[in-house]
């Protein structure tokens, strides 16, 4: 039987659940059943809570926390890239001009977002970050070598772009590669986070 403690001195970070004898934080089960959502999103919360040690109604009720609390932002599949069509996977780096603005940024993002509801955009990911002398990287799937050639030139049309600083890393899906993109090797690496900070 499991007991759900709550209060006004209890929160998310520091709710406790008793199982038997065993005192297990909610923080534990949070990661425990992100880890397992990342191995496999099918899973029904019955399964899932056999799978970190949990009754059920906890699984549910931890789950839709971790979906309002925005833990969980999709839910989806990872396919096999070059069954669906694609051949390449590209990841493009480039620069902002120098001396854009903060309002300017905003409406980069902005203008970004109205592509991205316009057009099937195949970017993946679009992040801003530091290294390898760039501070943006995207990667994209793409049908071909043409279709990675007009993704370029768009991202390369686009306002506060600095044209002359963009260069890509293009992976072939035909060949052999050591590990196709996957959560599960992550899943596993979330749940020594807990044991490090300990």
């Amino acid at each position: 039987m499991s007991f759900l403690f709550t209060g006004p001195m209890c929160n998310l970070h520091n709710l406790i659940i008793i199982k038997g004898e065993v005192e297990i934080a909610l923080k534990d089960i949070r990661l425990r059943l992100i880890s397992e959502l990342m191995k496999d999103s099918r899973r029904s919360d019955r399964d899932l809570a056999k799978a970190i040690g949990t009754s059920q109604p906890t699984v549910t009720r931890v789950r839709t926390m971790l979906e309002k609390e925005g833990y969980i932002r999709e839910y989806t599949i990872i396919p096999d890239f070059r069954q669906v069509g694609y051949e390449l996977v590209a990841l493009t780096f480039a620069n902002l001009k120098r001396g854009i603005t903060p309002e300017e940024l905003q409406i980069v993002r902005k203008k970004g977002r109205e592509m991205e509801q316009k057009t099937a955009f195949q970017s993946v990911m679009i992040l801003r970050g530091i290294g390898l002398g760039h501070e943006l990287v995207l990667a994209s799937f793409h049908e071909d070598y043409s279709s990675f050639m007009e993704f370029l030139r768009m991202i390369k049309q686009f306002p506060f772009v600095d044209t002359s600083s963009v260069e890509s890393f293009m992976i072939s899906l035909a060949d052999e590669h050591y590990r196709y993109l996957t959560f599960s090797t992550l899943a596993r690496h979330l749940l020594t986070l807990k044991k490090e900070k300990k």
